[in-house]
């Protein structure tokens, strides 16, 4: 981040519903250095794969769980938080012939779970779309180049919405604002390379190194 980024007080306090709206990774060792199972992994997976603790696709309640305490959750918070992501996520990822526990979650099917009256960041197949990212700071960013203040999102948002999708439309809410107060900086601006950390993961594991150095 940069001088003019904050981070939050309390990584946990924020990191919870990010994760539930991002899908964001950190503790997981699916992603391998050599480029193995990345080779083939959306960048949507990828953010899942945070949670695969054994790299088998799957992720269950317990490795959610494990995961939010990783980046510092409590133990009771973690819980809650793995059972609304978990709760929410599954139902539209669990193929039909599935044999695993009803609550988990399959990587493989992870971009059913993208919602509407988004940035389309993300495509169809969970891909990144570099040039959806960059039209919210060239359509939208209006008093500063490649930033965007707080009415400038509510802009964003607005030219999103679609017709009848409430469900999107409040996640998609959720998610920028919890992001604006996560990474604006000392000017109320979200610069564009802040908001990129949440797509490139670098965001999430400053969190994540913060939350551990607290232990």
């Amino acid at each position: 981040m940069s001088a003019g980024q904050r981070m939050p007080s309390s990584p946990a306090a924020v990191a919870g519903p990010l994760l539930l709206l991002f899908v964001v990774p950190f503790w997981s060792h699916a992603v391998s250095a050599d480029g193995g199972a990345s080779a083939w992994m959306t960048a949507l997976q990828k953010h899942v794969a945070f949670f695969d603790a054994d790299n088998d696709g799957i992720v269950s309640f317990f490795e959610t769980e494990q995961g939010l305490r990783a980046i510092g959750l409590g133990a009771a918070e973690a819980t809650v938080k793995a059972t609304l992501i978990n709760g929410v996520i599954v139902p539209k990822t669990r193929p039909e012939n599935a044999t695993m526990s009803k609550f988990s979650i399959y990587i493989e099917n992870i971009h059913k779970g993208i919602h509407g009256s988004d940035s389309g960041s993300y495509d169809a197949q969970g891909r990144f779309v570099p040039a959806k990212f960059n039209e919210i700071f060239t359509k939208h960013g209006k008093v500063e180049p490649n930033a965007v203040n707080e009415r400038e999102l509510e802009a964003m948002r607005t030219a999103n919405r679609m017709d009848g999708d409430d469900i999107g439309r409040a996640a998609s809410k959720a998610e920028w604002d919890l992001l604006y107060s996560l990474a604006k900086d000392k000017d109320g601006f979200l610069q564009k390379d802040a908001a990129r950390t949440v797509f490139d993961d670098s965001l999430f594991v400053l969190l994540a190194k913060d939350g551990s150095s607290r232990n």
